[in-house]
């Protein structure tokens, strides 16, 4: 079982900050080697993320759900899936929260479990803790810089970037859903 427990001070209003962290596309684009997938109707969606694990890089996928309760500004997430060769399997739970802190920034809690079985685990436990000091500085990092309303360097890819691949999914299935609902009302079959 890996633990998380994080404290994040963000020099941004908390209300900057929830917008940030309650939204998956912008979470996904400050963690390094992660990506989004499918969205579902149920609100759930697919994700991707690449750990490095000392020489060991392992690619896990996942579906993930999030619970938001913005009054709050506190949420949960929830995730299960396995590495890319099906031989490590897991379940993740993570509630963050944020509050204001005395200087007029946000501090984000985030407290969570992920439990790890198959032939990986052992060696995942074992790095867990320099991982995950490592993802969280990375995030914070761009989590910040992000809060400024900067958007970190980087090269521009080679592939559609997540979100221009969810905006494409978006249309498309606004698209088909329109196509569908104005075939049916025109009384034409397919």
């Amino acid at each position: 079982m890996i633990k998380i427990d994080e404290a994040i001070a963000v020099p941004a209003p908390p209300g900057r900050v929830w917008a940030v962290i309650s939204d998956p596309t912008e979470v996904v684009s400050c963690i390094n080697g992660a990506e989004l997938g499918q969205f579902h109707d149920d609100g759930s969606f697919d994700g991707t993320l690449v750990v490095k694990f000392s020489a060991i890089r392992v690619r896990f996928g996942a579906r993930m759900s999030l619970e938001l309760d913005e009054p709050a500004w506190e949420g949960r997430l929830s995730a299960r899936g396995r590495d890319g060769q099906g031989a490590t399997r897991f379940t993740a739970h993570a509630n963050f929260r944020i509050s204001e802190d005395h200087a007029g920034g946000a501090r984000v809690q985030v407290t969570g479990e992920v439990a790890l079985a198959g032939k990986l685990a052992s060696v995942i436990e074992a790095g867990a803790g320099a991982v995950v000091s490592r993802m969280t500085n990375d995030f914070t990092d761009e989590l910040v810089r992000r809060c400024a309303g900067e958007t970190a360097v980087v090269p521009a890819p080679s592939r559609p970037t997540v979100w221009a691949r969810v905006r494409a999914w978006w249309r498309r299935t606004i698209h088909k859903r329109q196509s569908e609902q104005s075939g049916v009302a025109s009384g034409k079959t397919q």
